[in-house]
Formats: C-alpha cells, sequence, structure tokens
C-alpha cells in the first residue's frame, strides 16, 4: 500500500511569477545580454562566457560546508555576506576580511528578516542543514521550510540567482532506492531526504534561476580524488570532499553552463581531472 502525504506551502508563501527588478544595473553580476540568457534554459549559439556576481549571500556559512564556501568565496575576490545564528561565535570560527560581513540568520524565522540579511548580496547560496536533536521536525524546519523562506527572501528583493547545496538519493523512492542503507539511514530521521527533494521542487517552480548541487556522502579531510559529476538522479553512492562541494558551489555562481540544472556529484581516485566548466556543460537538464 502506498500513502501520500501532502505538505502545505506555509502560509506566507507563495508561487507568484517573479516581478521585474532593476537590483542588477549598474552591478557587475549581469548585463542585460546575460540576464536575457538566465531566462532561457534551452542552449544558446556560440561559446558561454562566464558571468561573476559581486557579492554573495551564504546561507549555514559557519557549518562545515558553508565555512569552506566562505573561505574559497574570499579567495576569489568576492564579497560575502554571511548568515549565521549566532554571529559571536561566527566571528571567531570564519576569516578576517575586509570582504566579509557576518549578519544574523535564522532560516526558520521567515522570509522577511532573512531579505534584510541577505541586503544588497546579487546571489545566494544555500548550505544550511538540520542539528540533530529531539525534534523529529528539525528536517523540515530548515530543510524545507528554511529552504522555502530564503527562496521568497529572494523574490521580495529581486535576487536572481539561488544555489542549493542537497543531497544524492534525495529522489531514491523515484529511482528504486527504497532499501539502499543510506536512504534508510538518512530518512530515519524526519524524513530528511523528502524534505530536502520538496525544497528543491519548490525552487524550481519559483521562476528563479537556480543550480542544485546533490553531493554524496560529505568529506572533511582534503579530496583524493576528482569529481564526478553526473544528472540528476543518476548517483546512489559515493562520496567527496566538502571543499570539493565548496568548488562546485563557487563556480556555479558564475558558469552559465550551471543555470537551471540538476547535479550529482561524488569524487573517485580513478576519474580523469576535468574543468568545471566542462562538467557543468555535459550535463542535459530534465
Amino acid at each position: 500500500m502506498v500513502v501520500l502525504i501532502r505538505f502545505p506551502f506555509p502560509p506566507h508563501t507563495s508561487l507568484k511569477p517573479l516581478r521585474s527588478s532593476a537590483r542588477f544595473s549598474g552591478a557587475n553580476f549581469l548585463s542585460t545580454a546575460t540576464a536575457v540568457k538566465m531566462e532561457a534554459t534551452s542552449s544558446t549559439a556560440g561559446p558561454a562566457k562566464d558571468v561573476r556576481p559581486g557579492k554573495i549571500f551564504v546561507a549555514g556559512s559557519t557549518g562545515k560546508t558553508g565555512k569552506r564556501m566562505v573561505e574559497q568565496l574570499l579567495s576569489k575576490g568576492y564579497g560575502v555576506r554571511a548568515g549565521a545564528r549566532d554571529v559571536d561565535n561566527a566571528g571567531s570560527n570564519l576569516p578576517r576580511d575586509p570582504n566579509l560581513q557576518i549578519v544574523r540568520a535564522d532560516v526558520t524565522q521567515g522570509a522577511e528578516k532573512l531579505a534584510e540579511a541577505i541586503g544588497d548580496a546579487e546571489a545566494v547560496v544555500c548550505a544550511t542543514g538540520f542539528r540533530p536533536s529531539f525534534d523529529i521536525f528539525a528536517p523540515w524546519k530548515v530543510d524545507y521550510f528554511g529552504t522555502v523562506n530564503l527562496v521568497e527572501a529572494c523574490r521580495k528583493i529581486g535576487v536572481k540567482r539561488f544555489v542549493l547545496v542537497s543531497s544524492i538519493l534525495v529522489n531514491g523512492a523515484a529511482m528504486g532506492q527504497y532499501l539502499n542503507p543510506a536512504y534508510l539511514v538518512l530518512n530515519l530521521f524526519g524524513l530528511t531526504l523528502i524534505a530536502k527533494l520538496q525544497a528543491e521542487k519548490y525552487i524550481r517552480r519559483s521562476g528563479i534561476n537556480y543550480t542544485i548541487i546533490r553531493p554524496g556522502g560529505l568529506r572533511n579531510d582534503p579530496p583524493t580524488g576528482n569529481i564526478v559529476m553526473e544528472p540528476e538522479d543518476t548517483l546512489y553512492e559515493g562520496s567527496i570532499s566538502r571543499d570539493q562541494v565548496a568548488e562546485v558551489a563557487v563556480e556555479a555562481l558564475q558558469c552559465p553552463d550551471s543555470f537551471f540544472k540538476v547535479v550529482e556529484i561524488v569524487s573517485r581516485a580513478e576519474a580523469p581531472k576535468r574543468p568545471l566548466k566542462d562538467l557543468f556543460s555535459s550535463i542535459k537538464q530534465k
């Protein structure tokens, strides 16, 4: 017997068409021609050129993956607004850099406050994840509703670029991976993967220019292999260094071949080393 569970959207959310915004005029992020390209999901003639947002908001900036993203963004000259629930703690854990602003941000507290935290950032990277607790609804509060709140905050102030770090196997049921140990374990507490999948679906319906990155099991150690990138619902095992996940997310911000795509990544020792641009361009979105 199959039981269907419907999770309603929170009352403050909507899927209204994006209103036009002049946020990007005069900024380094997008020229008018590039903005037109962002709206198209089909391939375009000629080689794609990189586009580069000037300032990035990172949600989950003090997490193990989010911290690496902040560090890599700063090393490449980006301005960063690092969202953190505990600003004092974030200040002692993140680099001291004149291009870094640490702002209070809790994704569970709604779109209004998140819009203030995002401020003048031109793109958002979401690297949040619930922390284990006795609250079985924590995955839904953070991984689903928290992501919805971020998307709505972007829509509210006209931010049009969103990169989400999700997970492989989020669509494990459709892949026939019901009995995959990783799928069972990750859903054991609060249906975590199902919450992430619902967040992905919300982003894809929102009209925002997204890249969804689904990494395999996350390792804290430095990379020991090269990145393998596959289309959605392809990988069901494997792991990857958090450093490489951060590298892929940062590249996605400026690579048009990553726009409106869901990709899955792991690392393998035997895989050839390929530029991330080439990996993104090899993925055809469903």
